[in-house]
């Protein structure tokens, strides 16, 4: 019985060490700030209620580049814009994204808050020119007609979520 126990425990943490090396190897180490946002995100995400945004609204203290009015509920625009009246494609796209490790970009003069994190990592990337690994993350997000579509306009047609260095929520829109 001691031993099963022992062998379970130390093939789960085989995998922890597994998964969290791998992962490391593609992302950037996340900024405490960048991270507690990201967590805030994804926990409003995951919960299946889009109304729980607003709390991560908050821990960034700042509501994103949605690309509406500033005069706009957020949450309802949101809501309008989903393919479901509960927003959860919307939170399911969140998910994915943020299950992946971000890209960093330069932005500003500021040294210690020169980074904004991008998600999905693949925005950055040129879309013909994807490693096998990449292109299966690719069709992780989108359908394989929406990848050939922004193949052909070389451009990223889906979601983007920025997050700069100072925790900070930036933007989620699509297409930017």
């Amino acid at each position: 019985m001691a031993r099963t126990l022992l062998l379970v425990v130390a093939a789960g943490a085989l995998v922890y060490v597994s998964r969290a090396h791998a992962e490391g190897v593609r992302g950037p180490k996340l900024p405490d700030h960048v991270a507690d946002v990201r967590d805030a995100i994804l926990t409003a995400a995951r919960s299946g209620d889009i109304n729980e945004l607003q709390s991560a609204f908050e821990v960034s203290g700042n509501i994103p580049d949605l690309g509406i009015s500033p005069r706009s509920d957020p949450i309802k625009v949101l809501k309008d814009r989903s393919a479901d009246p509960q927003g959860r494609d919307t939170l399911a796209a969140i998910v994915e994204m943020l299950d992946m490790p971000p890209s960093t970009l330069p932005f500003g003069n500021d040294i210690e808050n020169n980074l904004i994190y991008v998600w999905p990592y693949l925005s950055t990337r040129q879309l013909d020119k994807l490693t096998p690994a990449e292109q299966v993350d690719l069709y992780r997000l989108v359908t394989p007609e929406l990848a050939a579509e922004m193949r052909k306009k070389k451009r990223w047609l889906w979601w983007r979520l920025v997050i700069s260095a100072d925790g900070t929520w930036t933007l989620f829109r699509k297409g930017t």
